[in-house]
């Protein structure tokens, strides 16, 4: 190991001694008698003792330490804070070992049991520090957090200070450039990794996503440090002991965290204390910047690449103080969504579905664009417009469940004769069947439909039905995907169905005649995909819901407002490429699409923004690059929030879905990055990931089946050491 002149002038290392008692060349300085050289760059005394290196990053300074190996790091700390006589609070500092890349945390370890030796220089460093987060509405803000602790545990008291409840749903990802959707990095991290790694603790972990920690801290406007590089924390910044920003917006919270809004280099509007997270001031032009625009399916897939490993501290991942991270809904598994309570979290999911449809994340036809325009459009009208309070209400609750209560005790409220309590009620009707096979032509059947008891049965006619005659087939609704596809303007309803069998997920399609009709259908699936038949009371609520849905879809005749009496640039609004394509008519089709959601209130528009945006077919799906064992070309891995589909690279259609109720196993192989997922049927799908390191697609399948644990009917303290058991790497 070399010695630098700076720490020869320091006289912390010594050179080796030179031989047969020759003299040293270049001025090196002989060890203190009765010191024996370690084979390094330190001595060991002739007790045992040896020289530790400490650098204090509060105070930019060094000290030297007498110790032997059998002390503790507790031990060493007081020692060290002994040693610098200074009056203040440590209580928040703790130990960095910036050559191996961990915390030194676990104080009652000894030097030895961490292999710390004479050649070592460590870091004496605060654990909370300045991280710079974008929100989902690319305002910036100065959090102190914690980087010693695990990344999710650091995300979820940052959520919990900045009042978003759920904070499983999120995690933060690194911000990336333009630069990296234009390869794969894993492609790229192959041709650079050692041909040899093991799990030992050298440097950068291998069980973690590399992409983070090897591509540098994240300053993309500063530059220059490296994750190695020592921890100082500028002393002029400093405005509490935690090292929080000082530009005059210092916020205290109850947990001794500190919230700074952040004004990165131009006014950025109001701030987090002024307005709030329930509402979003537009965004800056520097923030649109950092946005990413995909243009393919092989680019969204890539950018996945950046999540933090949330099993890992952030410092762990090569994130150092003042770097900027973002804060994102990782997990499309919004659970218990209430106006009542989330409305800062409402607003936070309602800003990325926007940017992800602004930024053509999402596909959607022109029809859903217009609405989610026309749903932008009464946001912005309502920002500031007086909200009804919801404290008027709080007898709501009470009367609902009386309702639903009632409701369950009649055998529920639908017509038809579905209250009848002394059969089980059903539904059926003729309807356009097509079930798509290999270089097939889409040819719809007529045939005669009863959905009964989370079934569907299959009639050649309706006589043959009620004759209890020859079944042609049925169809287990339970557990299926249930897709809506709905083209008004052409007046088609149809719906997809994803039926789960041994071979994965099978698809069929289903066409109807009429509005009624096709809401009937949908909710009668939609609720048996969940478990619940007809009698369920909320079918017809479903039915309901599903018409508004569609009525708010219907083009207007009018606007509801003069065109002249607002300011709008439809750019905002709707995506590039439906710019290009109706140009001119844009404005006036947002207006007409308006006239059917003029009377929401911000926080309905906001949910039926959150709504429409669920019912794309693409909704919740991220995407990976992927080359399964034995193929030669490359495919999509897609995962969801109850299931994984193979999907083609170019078009995007479904291969094969595998849902996580038969799953046994997800296991990764560290050293040849592959990684294998087990059914129950014996059968397992091996890939290697190309856009992104396996170990994104291991912890994104874990979280989901962390997330489906959820229920109202359990305690709802949450699981930290359940969640790092699903998505860790070894354990």
């Amino acid at each position: 190991m070399g010695v630098s002149d700076r720490e020869l002038e320091m006289g912390v290392l010594y050179t080796p001694p030179p031989a047969h008692g020759m003299m040293l060349h270049g001025g090196g300085a002989a060890p203190p008698k009765g010191a024996v050289h370690s084979g390094g760059g330190g001595v060991v005394y002739g007790d045992g003792s040896w020289d530790l290196t400490v650098f204090v990053t509060d105070l930019q300074v060094e000290r030297t330490l007498r110790v032997k190996g059998d002390l503790h790091i507790g031990g060493v700390m007081i020692k060290l804070v002994d040693s610098l006589d200074i009056a203040m609070d440590w209580s928040d500092h703790a130990i960095w070992w910036p050559t191996r890349n961990i915390w030194l945390d676990k104080t009652r370890w000894t030097l030895d049991q961490y292999c710390v030796n004479a050649d070592t220089v460590i870091h004496f460093t605060p654990m909370h520090k300045t991280l710079r987060i974008q929100l989902p509405d690319l305002r910036y803000v100065d959090c102190t957090v914690d980087f010693s602790v695990k990344t999710f545990n650091s995300c979820v008291t940052m959520c919990r200070d900045l009042g978003l409840r759920h904070p499983e749903e999120l995690s933060m990802c690194k911000p990336l450039d333009p630069e990296h959707l234009k390869q794969n990095f894993q492609e790229v991290m192959m041709r650079r990794r050692p041909t040899h790694l093991t799990k030992e603790i050298q440097g950068d972990r291998i069980d973690t996503n590399t992409f983070v920690s090897q591509t540098g801290t994240l300053r993309p406007q500063n530059g220059g440090a490296t994750p190695n590089s020592t921890l100082k924390t500028p002393k002029m910044q400093r405005a509490s002991p935690q090292g929080t920003l000082k530009n005059g917006n210092y916020s205290p919270y109850s947990n001794g965290h500190s919230y700074v809004p952040g004004r990165p280099l131009t006014p950025q509007g109001p701030t987090v204390e002024e307005m709030g997270l329930a509402c979003s001031p537009p965004a800056t032009p520097e923030a649109k910047n950092t946005l990413l625009k995909p243009k393919s399916l092989e680019q969204r897939a890539r950018m996945n690449v950046g999540w933090l490993d949330s099993s890992l501290s952030i410092m762990e991942q090569g994130v150092r103080e003042f770097d900027t991270v973002h804060l994102r809904y990782k997990y499309y598994n919004f659970y218990d969504l209430n106006p009542k309570y989330d409305s800062s979290r409402i607003n936070q999911i309602y800003e990325q579905a926007r940017w992800q449809l602004l930024n053509e994340e999402v596909d959607c036809t022109e029809e859903e664009m217009m609405l989610f325009a026309a749903l932008q459009l009464q946001v912005a009208m309502q920002a500031n417009v007086p909200q009804p309070t919801h404290d008027e209400d709080e007898t709501d609750d009470v009367d609902e469940e009386l309702k639903k209560l009632q409701m369950t005790l009649e055998g529920g409220g639908g017509a038809d004769g579905y209250n009848s309590v002394t059969e089980d009620p059903s539904m059926s009707d003729y309807l356009q069947y097509f079930k798509p096979k290999r270089f097939t032509l889409k040819s719809y059947k007529r045939l005669y439909f009863v959905c009964k008891n989370l079934f569907l049965f299959a009639y050649k006619s309706s006589s043959s039905a009620r004759s209890s005659g020859d079944l042609l087939f049925s169809v287990p609704l339970k557990g299926c995907e249930v897709t809506p596809l709905v083209n008004l303007s052409a007046g088609r309803y149809e719906l997809k169905l994803e039926v789960p069998s041994a071979e994965g997920m099978t698809d069929m399609y289903f066409r109807f005649t009429t509005e009624q009709q096709y809401s009937n259908w949908l909710a009668a699936c939609r609720l048996a995909a969940k478990g619940k038949t007809l009698a369920d009371p909320s079918f017809e609520m479903e039915v309901n819901a599903i018409k508004a849905f569609l009525s708010m879809q219907a083009p207007a005749t009018a606007p509801a407002i003069n065109p002249a009496s607002i300011e709008m640039n439809p750019d905002d609004y709707v995506a590039p490429r439906f710019s290009r394509k109706i140009k001119s008519k844009v404005r006036q089709k947002i207006l007409e699409s308006h006239a059917n959601v003029k009377d929401l209130n911000l926080l309905e528009a906001k949910m039926n923004f959150i709504r429409a945006w669920q019912s794309l077919p693409e909704y919740g799906v991220s995407l990976f690059v992927v080359r399964f064992h034995g193929e030669r070309k490359d495919e999509l891995l897609g995962v969801a929030s109850n299931r994984v589909m193979r999907m083609s690279l170019q078009t995007g259609d479904h291969i094969k879905t595998w849902r996580y109720s038969t799953m046994k196993a997800w296991n990764v192989n560290w050293e040849t990055r592959h990684m294998m997922i087990q059914f129950e049927d014996d059968k397992n799908v091996i890939f290697q990931c190309l856009s992104a390191d396996c170990k994104v697609i291991h912890e994104f399948i874990g979280g989901y089946i962390f997330l489906s644990m959820r229920s109202k009917n359990s305690n709802q303290q949450l699981n930290a050491e359940l969640f790092h058991k699903l998505t860790g790497g070894w354990n």
